[in-house]
């Protein structure tokens, strides 16, 4: 089972992940790992405790530290590990900077998750359900 964790403060994240991907998650393929911040996600991610995880996503916007801010300090513990930023404000400086830093991929609010699924299959994650 791979395991994705989604970084993000908006209360409804949760729920929408695990509706999109309620087959795949149902399948044993996926499991979603939530964090609310970027703290909570970094204490996770080095915890010897936790199992690993195999993509984060975070958003942009976070309390205590921003997303750009999240990427490069996994980066720098982890640097294999992919890393996908969430933003809700499209193809601006903050996009050259994800890149720079080693977003694997940058997507824009609201999700196509559609999008985000193949993605996820691109990278092993997921195969695909009928």
């Amino acid at each position: 089972m791979k395991r994705i964790m989604v970084v993000d403060d908006e209360p409804d994240t949760e729920y929408l992940f695990s509706r999109k991907f309620k087959k795949e998650v149902k399948a044993g393929q996926i499991e979603f790992v939530f964090a609310i911040s970027g703290q909570t996600a970094l204490s996770h991610l080095e915890s010897s405790e936790n199992i690993s995880i195999d993509l984060v996503i975070s958003d942009i916007n976070l309390p205590e530290m921003n997303g750009l801010e999240l990427l490069k300090q996994i980066k720098e513990k982890k640097p294999h590990l992919n890393v996908f930023i969430l933003t809700a404000h499209g193809y601006d400086e903050n996009y050259k900077l994800a890149r720079e830093s080693g977003a694997n991929e940058y997507l824009v609010k609201p999700i196509d998750f559609a999008k985000l699924k193949e993605k996820f299959g691109d990278l092993g994650l997921i195969n695909e359900l009928n």
